[in-house]
């Protein structure tokens, strides 16, 4: 028995409302639904991480949270943040850094390090590592991510102090 349910939100600053199957997940919703397919599914088990987005502001493993649960919420993809400019000194430093080298977990890393930006701009490499140790990535050893997160946090202080 598929039962449907109406929600409406906000998905990358645009309203949105649809009558979703109660089972759906987020990033289902957002991949078949919206056409934003920047998060991506992997584990479907909220381990690897790669699906994440942000939902109220928290970044989240979109393949845990239920698209029937967020009629109100607010929803940033990847998408929306890399639109926005938000993360484009973070996306330069990971260019700069080789940070993404298969491309397949960026997006979810690029918003869990956005998340740390703001949140601790004074983190060491340490806190920097443990923020983003729930997001899995099988290329890079996250050297290369830790010092491209590291960089831009660098570059925000130099940019806040000379303001």
């Amino acid at each position: 028995m598929n039962r449907r349910i109406d929600i409406a939100l906000t998905v990358n600053g645009e309203r949105v409302a649809r009558s979703v199957d109660t089972r759906l997940h987020l990033v289902d919703f957002l991949r078949t639904e919206l056409g934003l397919t920047g998060a991506h599914t992997a584990c479907e088990h909220g381990v690897c991480g790669a699906c994440t987005v942000r939902v109220d502001g928290e970044p989240v493993r979109g393949c845990l949270v239920l698209a029937a649960s967020l009629d109100g919420a607010v929803v940033e993809t990847i998408e929306g943040l890399s639109d926005s400019g938000e993360i484009r000194d973070l996306q330069e430093a990971f260019v700069a850094r080789n940070a993404a080298q298969c491309g397949y977990c960026t997006p979810g890393m690029l918003v869990t390090a956005a998340d740390i930006l703001t949140q601790a701009p004074n983190a060491s490499r340490e806190e920097i590592r443990e923020h983003i140790s729930g997001n899995y990535c099988r290329c890079t050893g996250y050297q290369a991510i830790v010092d491209a997160v590291e960089d831009t946090l660098k570059a925000r202080r130099t940019r806040e102090a000379v303001r």
